[in-house]
């Protein structure tokens, strides 16, 4: 039987953060009395990763995601619970653990700013103790699958940002890592950047069998990658499964659009669906799953109705529900 990649049992993770009031006399008081507050970064979070999964992490800013994988990669140690990641504890942060993982924030930057990125990346190589003939087969690869090019040759600091993301990617998956850890890896980026990222994420995986952990605030990002989604708010677990799942419980009802030449009134609509959208020539309905067949009928049968479209809702509506339908129930 396959280790799992990542096993968390009860994780936890507390912070003590000072607070003052604004001004001398509250600067010159906290020299000698600090008012502190514990704050609950990450809550008795639970989960198991097997090998190869690509899991998408999500939760609201503040949630506890980068937190979470700040201890998953051994940066941060877990005050409380135990954590197990490719068989080592992280933060025991072991040379046989660390060079089994790496870490990519979109954020952060590993690259020496005005050398060109691959001298970085021989300082990998002598770091990793990567043999001459696989460091070599893995940077033609990488870059080959980034559309590197002669990028990787010019300094650091003359790239766009698409760019040293590429450059970024290639230097945390030189030491070929067992599990990929990525934190807004397309944060900035354009559109046309963005999927070349998640082309280049979903072939490492199927091709070296590395487990993705992801977490982003572009939702596309996440459904285009992830067949599974873990959601945390509030440092809890509040989701584990299939972005199928979650919408059919969060937002079960299945959205129907199309064009047409005219467009009924918003009255006659309402008795088709939920009015999501209506304008000239565009029409967008939110539909009970067995309403289906029959909305659609009556759509068809609209003069010059065209491009006919039945999916679910957005992910990025999906989470709204959600953190919202928390926080109701919190408030009450």
């Amino acid at each position: 039987m396959t280790q799992p990649a990542v096993v968390a049992e009860r994780l936890s993770k507390r912070f003590e953060v000072a607070r003052r009031e604004a001004g001398v006399g509250a600067a010159l008081r906290a020299l000698f009395r600090r008012d502190v507050q514990v704050v609950e970064a990450v809550v008795e979070l639970s989960l198991t990763i097997a090998a190869g999964e690509r899991v998408g992490l999500l939760g609201p800013n503040g949630a506890g995601k980068t937190t979470t994988l700040k201890m998953l990669a051994g940066l941060l140690h877990p005050s409380g619970g135990a954590l197990s990641v490719v068989g080592h504890v992280p933060q025991r942060r072991a040379p046989e653990f660390l060079r089994s993982i790496a870490l990519v924030m979109g954020q952060k930057r590993q690259l020496s700013w005005d050398l060109p990125a691959v001298d970085t990346f021989e300082l990998h190589r002598v770091v990793y103790d990567i043999a001459a003939a696989d460091y070599r087969r893995r940077l033609d690869l990488l870059t080959a699958l980034l559309g590197a090019g002669e990028i990787i040759r010019k300094p650091v600091r003359t790239l766009s940002l698409g760019e040293r993301m590429k450059c970024e990617l290639i230097a945390a998956l030189l030491h070929g890592p067992r599990v990929l850890f990525l934190d807004e890896p397309t944060i900035g980026l354009d559109v046309a950047m963005q999927l070349a990222i998640r082309d280049f994420i979903r072939a490492y995986n199927e091709e070296e069998g590395a487990t993705v952990v992801l977490t982003s605030h572009y939702m596309e990002d996440v459904a285009a990658l992830c067949p599974r989604i873990i959601v945390i708010d509030g440092g809890r677990l509040r989701f584990d499964g299939s972005i199928e799942a979650l919408t059919r419980r969060i937002h079960p009802l299945r959205r129907v659009s199309l064009a047409a030449d005219r467009i009924p009134d918003a009255d006659a609509l309402g008795r088709l669906g939920r009015l999501v959208l209506r304008e000239e020539g565009r029409l967008v309905l939110d539909v009970e799953p067995e309403a289906v067949p029959a909305v659609v009928g009556e759509l068809i049968a609209l003069p010059g109705s065209r491009d006919l479209v039945v999916r679910d809702a957005p992910l990025e509506e999906v989470m709204r529900a959600l953190f919202q339908r928390d926080a109701d129930e919190a408030a009450e």
